[in-house]
């Protein structure tokens, strides 16, 4: 029997019910949901609005219901709706009459939201942790490489000479923004609207701030309008999931290109590589390619949210009930990506020689010989000017600045001393950016320590 078949001359139809059932997606909040019970049944006990022996029969009653999920004993069904329906009716079922007073006081708009926030809460924490992992590989393979030249892009071309390190070091930093988002997110999720009722609260004298402590929140909704209609928390953290996938995915498009012949930088440990079906030479950047096909799934489930909330009127609409394949799925896609993403990356294997002989080719000290010929006085425009000639004057003899004689330099510009081939010197172009957050050992041992400070708490 429906919760509303006192008020309807019909049986809802079975293709309605179908339709309007959340059982298949929202069934994993059942941990929350439970915890919300116990919670809520203590509290109602507690402020004598049921009797303590019927909170005490509820929530054994709560507990043992969990025991049997959690051991595959119980089967939901789509005739109770939703997953609150489904516990609420398991728990007649067992203990009676005294199972219809867990709702006193509280509707399923209000309860759904508390559910929502505590499965978010948990899964921000999980995530942060998957992150944290990952930035520990960033970490052990910058502090391998601080000495492994490469050379760094701008518009996919050879700029500036780079280290490895200085480049994971990029990344870490991105993640590390990530995690603070998430924890900034976390902080707007950690409010409590159990209480707020369908929309107006009740005229129960419940405790929220009773019920917020039993759950482990910071503070309670301040709004019983907004409490139910609020899905701002799960739009943010769709969005910053977003923003990792973004991540995600240029580290893929980076490891994808070097894994090619045309880098040949990394080779991708043949347990997180697939081969070809008719080219035997083939090992394919798979696990990178989907992390970077997946990065769209995500994007679909943002845009999904705000498309769903965009014209809503206060309060509660069915319309809300998509906010959870939506987020569960963006959850699911992120968790999977950085758990297969991370040891993809630990076990690659660089290839420094290659690294290095790529910095030769480009003409990537090139503002080093220009900052060479300002320290000899010259205006920077003027030298870049004079570079701009060298390097001109190498491109039509097949000669790059490093292999340039005394004489070819002096032709050119009459500032130049034997001094300067220290000067372009791929080691001296990377160790003399000594700047804070440059690719220097020094630099880029304080980023390394900055970012270790933020993983180890």
């Amino acid at each position: 029997m429906k919760l509303w078949a006192g008020r309807f001359q019909k049986d809802t139809d079975k293709k309605v019910n179908d339709f309007n059932s959340s059982i298949s997606f929202d069934a994993r909040l059942y941990r929350e949901d439970i915890a919300g019970s116990i919670a809520h049944a203590t509290m109602l006990g507690e402020c004598g609005i049921i009797t303590k022996e019927e909170s005490e029969l509820i929530v054994k009653g709560l507990k043992e219901i969990l025991e049997d999920i959690e051991n595959g004993k119980v089967e939901f069904t789509v005739d109770a709706e939703d997953i609150h329906m489904n516990i609420e009716t398991l728990l007649t079922q067992r203990i009676g009459e005294t199972g219809k007073r867990l709702h006193t006081a509280r509707s399923r708009n209000d309860q759904v939201a508390l559910d929502m926030r505590m499965y978010l809460k948990t899964e921000t924490k999980n995530i942060i942790e998957l992150i944290k992992k990952l930035i520990k590989v960033l970490i052990d393979k910058a502090e391998d490489n601080l000495e492994t030249i490469m050379p760094g892009y701008t518009h996919l071309q050879r700029a500036q000479p780079i280290t490895f390190a200085h480049h994971m070091m990029a990344y870490a930093n991105m993640f590390k923004r990530d995690i603070e988002r998430l924890q900034d997110a976390y902080k707007r999720m950690d409010e409590m609207p159990l209480g707020s009722g369908a929309l107006a609260t009740t005229t129960y004298p419940i405790n929220r701030h009773r019920t917020a402590e039993l759950l482990g929140f910071s503070k309670i909704t301040d709004n019983s309008l907004d409490s139910v209609s609020d899905r701002d928390f799960v739009i943010e953290l769709a969005s910053d999931l977003s923003i990792i996938m973004m991540h995600l995915s240029r580290f893929s498009e980076e490891i994808i290109l070097w894994c090619s012949s045309e880098f040949a930088f990394i080779e991708l440990d043949d347990a997180y590589s697939t081969g070809s079906s008719i080219m035997p030479q083939k090992k394919n950047p798979d696990v990178a390619e989907l992390v970077r096909g997946k990065t769209g799934r995500v994007y679909g489930s943002l845009i999904t949210l705000l498309t769903m909330m965009k014209a809503l009127p206060l309060a509660y609409n069915k319309d809300m009930q998509e906010d959870k394949e939506a987020i569960f799925d963006a959850i699911d896609t992120v968790k999977m990506c950085l758990d297969v993403f991370t040891p993809m990356f630990e076990t690659s294997k660089l290839k420094p020689q290659n690294m290095k002989k790529a910095c030769s080719g480009g003409f990537i000290n090139a503002t080093d010989c220009a900052d060479y010929l300002v320290r000899k006085g010259m205006p920077f425009r003027d030298a870049y000017k004079v570079v701009g000639e060298i390097v001109n004057y190498c491109i039509e003899h097949d000669e790059y600045i490093e292999t340039l004689t005394l004489k070819d330099f002096l032709s050119i510009c009459g500032k130049f001393d034997h001094t300067v081939y220290d000067a372009i010197s791929l080691r001296t172009c990377v160790n003399e950016r000594k700047v804070d957050g440059g690719p220097s050992i020094e630099a880029v041992k304080k980023q390394i320590a900055d970012i270790k400070t933020l993983i180890d708490n």
